[in-house]
């Protein structure tokens, strides 16, 4: 079943979601490289709820900064806005890339998806083994099912090139190795990223990354993000939950799901309109880094929109505080 609701006024909206995301990249902007990622995350979830409780909106985070025993603040099922509007269901990251702020590296963004009341999947905080290309191709051309080289090759033949113009985007773990392995025996580039898993899915669909494929397994709240923003730049995304142990299994009955092996499509995971922005903290291939110039504070967001498939992107400039 499809989500919609017409109360849900996404041209209003995103406005407000790009100013929630600029101000927790401009929380964490004064941690960048001081080492402390726990002070970095603090200081944009902080941000980030403080925007979100201005909304006139009845809000609950379905992806969040954990469950509620675990996240003082924009836990899964926190309540968020005034209480008055719109049902919303809200994804974020108020900071993805804890580490990578913290040590003055790439590509940290801030993130935050809103779509109508019960649209999105209700994914627990455990591991999701995630495939993603871009844009262009026929649905199912790459499955989870198949081995990394096979990846390679069907999606080389459906873009019409050797196997070695394929490059993939994979976060470097000891538990992606085999995967890389398989990759790179077939001539194909590998990527590896630090962190980041959302902004390497979205990467597939940016124009001028050079990536054409997403492969690994990460968050499943990423997971969730990264499908919001491929529902709006158009691509494919599939994710399967992955469980450690009969705790993570609870989680996953306690959100709703009852299939354990279960294949998710983008628009499963994702069922109904969305908004999505991501604001640069350090500068990367999707976003340049915050600076200061003058006295003044910059950002640029994306914003993206599924509804018209919108992309803006937003220069802010302030006085700095």
């Amino acid at each position: 079943m499809t989500a919609q609701s017409s109360d849900f006024d996404d041209d209003m909206l995103s406005l407000a979601i790009a100013r929630v995301s600029e101000m927790a990249a401009i929380a964490s902007a004064s941690l960048i490289g001081r080492g402390d990622n726990m002070a970095a995350d603090q200081a944009a979830v902080t941000a980030m709820r403080e925007e979100l409780n201005k909304l006139a909106i009845a809000g609950v985070v379905v992806i969040g900064e954990g469950e509620r025993d675990e996240a003082p603040m924009l836990y899964i099922g926190e309540e968020v806005g005034t209480g008055e509007g719109p049902g919303i269901d809200i994804a974020l990251d108020p900071l993805e890339g804890t580490t990578l702020t913290a040590m003055d590296m790439p590509n940290a963004l801030t993130v935050i998806s809103m779509g109508p009341r019960h649209s999105m999947l209700h994914a627990p905080d455990v591991y999701m083994e995630k495939l993603a290309i871009g844009p262009g191709y026929a649905d199912g051309v790459v499955q989870l099912t198949m081995t990394p080289a096979e990846r390679v090759e069907a999606l080389a033949a459906a873009k019409g090139v050797p196997m070695s113009d394929i490059k993939v985007c994979i976060l470097e773990r000891p538990r992606h190795e085999e995967m890389i392995a398989g990759v790179r025996s077939t001539g194909a580039a590998v990527r590896l990223i630090m962190d980041g898993d959302v902004a390497g899915v979205m990467h597939c669909a940016e124009p001028g990354t050079g990536i054409d494929m997403y492969m690994g397994s990460g968050g499943a709240p990423e997971g969730v993000l990264a499908a919001s923003a491929l529902k709006c730049m158009g691509g494919q995304i599939f994710g399967k939950l992955l469980f450690r142990n009969d705790d993570e299994k609870g989680r996953a009955a306690k959100a709703g799901i009852t299939d354990l092996d279960r294949i998710y499509a983008r628009d499963d995971m994702v069922r109904g309109d969305v908004l999505f922005a991501a604001s640069g903290v350090t500068g990367g291939t999707l976003l340049p880094a915050i600076k200061t110039e003058g006295g003044r504070i910059i950002t640029e967001t994306l914003v993206l929109r599924s509804k018209t498939g919108e992309v803006r992107r937003i220069r802010r400039e302030a006085p700095l505080a």
